[in-house]
């Protein structure tokens, strides 16, 4: 066993637990456990268990998103195009039909529950370039806000490199980092990450804890598997670089199963399903702060007032009211120093406008920012969340 892994059965039950105490889960599900390679179609049956499942963890409290692959299997066969490959624009095409179908599947399985459903196309670039990175977080944070259930897919539509089945691994890693979520699952067709390709090796084990990914665990991922989903447990290995480089522990479980999501949440002794646990060093929020606080470029300066600073110190946001001077060249999304007014740097964080807003509501209170702007923005010129001390 790797030094980096855990096999005994204790520590997978610890692991196991943290299921059930997640506090924003995003839940990946494959087109393989949605859809029927034969057919096409939806499976409604185990959809509407996952529905129940996603029920049960908001009804204790926890804030669920859900990243779906399947809009190009479901597509294809509407449009006649099962049995053979595809090329990018009947790709592209596929998956502009086969979301409607997609996105109206999950409202009438959630809708049982009560639960709103919001459908949310992204692609990679909308979760690395910062200022979509920004909107996209907001919405979604809003979503949760008012209870909806925001359901991801890749924006394959519009795609304009060949589309890849598996990317939505570490698409939902991605948006695991954006939102500072704390825990991603991803439903796969295999338990988990074992010591080798248990199909082709009788003797391979399960790894139940995997906290550091290193060369010798890196190389424990096989070729993906036939079929429509072609992700495989190489790209759940990078979803676990990007999700525990973001502070957010990652399970690997069998999604084909009924009730997939529920069973994690027994330990193994006890009925509960079998599974690989990716867990990072930090939390979140830890993790993101670290990223802003070793930004070497920042793109410009903000010089705030003796209120302001107090502020800070206090762990408060900053607002434009605080704000005296302003230097640089910058837009929302990027990385600013924060300086008292005798030139001591005070705090680093990710700027909630661009330069030339940013200098017209400096000085303001943040009720006012919407009558000079013209339109409503931030309340805040960094929010805290986004912000750390130096």
């Amino acid at each position: 066993m790797p030094a980096d892994a855990t096999g005994s059965e204790s520590s997978s039950e610890d692991a196991t637990a943290c299921l059930r105490d997640a506090r924003r889960l995003i839940v990946k599900i494959g087109s393989a456990l949605l859809v029927d390679e034969t057919t096409g179609q939806i499976r409604r049956e185990w959809l509407d268990a996952m529905a129940d499942d996603v029920a049960l963890c908001r009804s204790r409290g926890q804030e669920v998103i859900i990243v779906s692959s399947g809009a190009i299997a479901v597509g294809r066969e509407h449009l006649g195009l099962i049995g053979r490959p595809l090329r990018l624009e009947e790709k592209q095409a596929a998956a502009a039909t086969g979301q409607i179908r997609l996105a109206h599947a999950y409202q009438e399985t959630l809708a049982r529950h009560d639960v709103t459903v919001a459908q949310i196309l992204l692609t990679l670039d909308d979760t690395e370039e910062r200022r979509r990175h920004l909107n996209a977080r907001a919405t979604i944070d809003t979503l949760l806000k008012l209870g909806a259930v925001p359901v991801i897919n890749e924006n394959d539509t519009v795609a304009t490199s060949e589309i890849r089945f598996g990317d939505n691994d570490r698409l939902a890693a991605r948006v695991a980092q954006m939102v500072s979520a704390d825990t991603l699952v991803l439903l796969s067709d295999i338990d988990g990450l074992y010591t080798a390709d248990p199909k082709r090796d009788p003797s391979a084990t399960l790894i139940p804890e995997v906290r550091e990914l290193t060369p010798d665990i890196e190389g424990m991922a096989g070729e993906p598997p036939p079929g429509y989903s072609s992700g495989g447990m190489v790209t759940k290995i990078a979803a676990a670089r990007i999700a525990m480089s973001g502070g957010c522990r990652m399970v690997i479980a069998k999604g084909k199963r009924m009730n997939a999501l529920s069973a994690l949440d027994r330990p193994f002794s006890d009925g509960g399903a079998p599974c690989t646990w990716f867990l990072p060093g930090a939390e979140p929020r830890t993790a993101r702060k670290r990223w802003i606080a070793g930004h070497i470029n920042a793109r410009g300066t903000l010089v705030v007032d003796d209120g302001a600073a107090a502020a800070l110190s206090r762990g408060s946001s900053l607002l434009p009211a605080g704000v005296v001077s302003i230097d640089g060249d910058f837009q929302r999304g990027d990385v600013l120093v924060v300086r008292a007014r005798d030139g001591r740097e005070l705090a680093r964080g990710l700027s909630a406008y661009a330069v030339e807003d940013a200098r017209r509501i400096m000085g303001h209170h943040s009720q006012d920012t919407a009558d000079i702007l013209g339109y409503r923005g931030r309340a805040e010129m960094i929010h805290r969340d986004d912000l750390v001390l130096s």
